[in-house]
């Protein structure tokens, strides 16, 4: 069995540091005495699920942009695309492998593509693409890769409340573009807008029951 110097104490299974103070432990390991715990979700399904809406969404960049004005100093909403279908991959994976981390981190991501897009804009120019299509897309796409998340793992009413929250402040960004005027096309911040929306909607009619403790957390 490992034991910690530190803490004096012994711990069974095959932990590599200590689970009190993290520090190497010495000695052999142990059978873990805790049984493994399956996944209760397919992972392949979660696969599945994402390249389809991956495969959607390029396939509606591609027609939004016979639609969508390009000008030169532009990106465009093709373009702009690519980086909402690498951020649906990415919060699908970070729920997956960190369930409790997954809204913090895509709030991050949002944060760190749309600051780079916007130092990016500011750079050559402040053509505003960013606010046009970098922000709303990726904040779509996550919305898209929340609600895949959510419907396909098995989460609690509490994450439930969490990714509900999520989904409303991704769509609040670009309500305040559209009030604002800061985008000059304004159809990607309305189509962020209608995906959170029905986002919000769908989510809370898949999960009653955290439709009423949202109910009753607002009522408190």
């Amino acid at each position: 069995m490992r034991r910690c110097q530190a803490c004096r104490v012994d711990v069974e299974g095959d932990w590599q540091t200590c689970p009190l103070c993290h520090l190497p432990l010495q000695g052999e390991a142990t059978p873990d005495p805790l049984p493994r715990v399956p996944l209760v979700f397919s992972r392949a399904r979660v696969l599945r699920v994402l390249f389809g809406c991956s495969l959607a969404v390029i396939l509606g960049s591609f027609a939004s942009q016979l639609l969508l004005h390009r000008g030169p100093a532009g990106i465009g909403a093709l373009r702009s695309v690519w980086l909402g279908v690498v951020a649906m991959w990415w919060v699908v994976l970070m729920a997956v492998r960190k369930r409790r981390n997954a809204a913090k981190g895509t709030v991050y991501l949002v944060l760190v593509i749309g600051g780079v897009s916007a130092y990016w804009d500011y750079l050559t120019g402040w053509h505003r693409w960013s606010l046009s299509y970098v922000v709303p897309i990726v904040s779509a796409c996550s919305i898209v890769a929340v609600l895949i998340a959510v419907r396909v793992m098995r989460m609690e009413v509490g994450d439930h409340i969490v990714y509900s929250g999520l989904i409303a402040v991704l769509g609040l960004v670009p309500i305040l573009f559209l009030v604002f005027g800061w985008a000059p096309n304004p159809i990607a911040s309305w189509v962020c807008v209608a995906v959170s929306g029905a986002g919000l909607v769908r989510l809370l009619g898949w999960f009653p029951d955290a439709r009423r403790e949202l109910a009753k957390r607002l009522r408190a």
